[in-house]
């Protein structure tokens, strides 16, 4: 996490980005990040309470059954979050397509005890925030992880999920492509400034970049792997739906991808 100092002035503030720049994209671009709250300081959280108690009883009986399907948001778009980040519609595109070995872990522990499934279809969906819950204007692009668990693998995590106490996830990532944005009016930032002027009007809270002054607009990422967490850096992330798992029937065909393409995302693994 990059740590900022208090500046008496946003001139030194902008001053001091402008002259690390550098230095924080390579930071953010070499660490593999989670979008896990280091704060909750966003003043501008406008939950729906209808909504949001609809959600909370999106409950499922699971003593008869051995799996059942949860589709979790796990990430979400154009909303600063508490690490100053902006994740751009589109940044998932392309690793969407690549990533085949996604998991939904418990509170991102690669470990074997805290994978809660590893049965995924990964999927972006462009969605109002007030179906999300949140009183914002306009829409997000939302990573939702379609997951099939079985409740024997992680029956702590499953018995949360089925009891609708899962509220918030997280993306484990690697950015790729990002920049700075900046609402400054020096000519020396007129790159920055470039940023800010193309974003600004379509993040969501808004007023939180504007008194901040900046943030990162993050347009390419790499998923990891998405996972349950208590808090979110990015807040707008419940889970969507929770259900049976339906059996295939008669009409249903499962397609095998062809030998090439096995090969090339065998090779693909090694190379990643």
């Amino acid at each position: 996490m990059i740590e900022i100092p208090t500046f008496g002035t946003q001139k030194e503030l902008f001053e001091y980005l402008k002259l690390n720049k550098n230095i924080f994209l390579t930071a953010k671009k070499s660490a593999l990040k989670f979008s896990d709250a280091v704060n909750f300081g966003l003043g501008t959280v406008e939950n729906d309470s209808e909504i949001i108690s609809k959600a909370s009883n999106n409950v499922l009986d699971i003593s008869e059954l051995k799996t059942f399907k949860v589709n979790a948001v796990i990430n979400t778009t154009m909303l600063m979050d508490s690490h100053s980040d902006v994740h751009i519609d589109g940044l998932w595109n392309k690793s969407v397509k690549e990533q085949r070995n996604l998991m939904l872990l418990e509170e991102h522990k690669m470990s074997f005890k805290n994978i809660i499934s590893e049965n995924i279809t990964a999927t972006l969906k462009k969605v109002d925030w007030k179906t999300l819950g949140f009183n914002y204007e306009g829409k997000t692009q939302a990573l939702v992880f379609n997951a099939e668990i079985d409740k024997n693998q992680n029956t702590f995590m499953a018995e949360l999920y089925a009891n609708g106490k899962v509220k918030n996830h997280s993306v484990g990532m690697r950015y790729v492509k990002l920049d700075l944005a900046m609402n400054s009016n020096s000519k020396n930032d007129a790159e920055e400034k470039a940023v800010w002027d193309k974003y600004i009007n379509e993040i969501a809270n808004k007023e939180d970049a504007i008194a901040q002054g900046y943030f990162w607009a993050v347009t390419e990422a790499k998923i990891i792997e998405g996972s349950a967490v208590p808090m979110g850096s990015n807040f707008a992330t419940p889970v969507l739906s929770i259900g049976k798992v339906e059996p295939l029937n008669d009409t249903q065909t499962i397609i095998e991808p062809s030998k090439d393409t096995r090969r090339k995302q065998i090779i693909s693994n090694f190379i990643n």
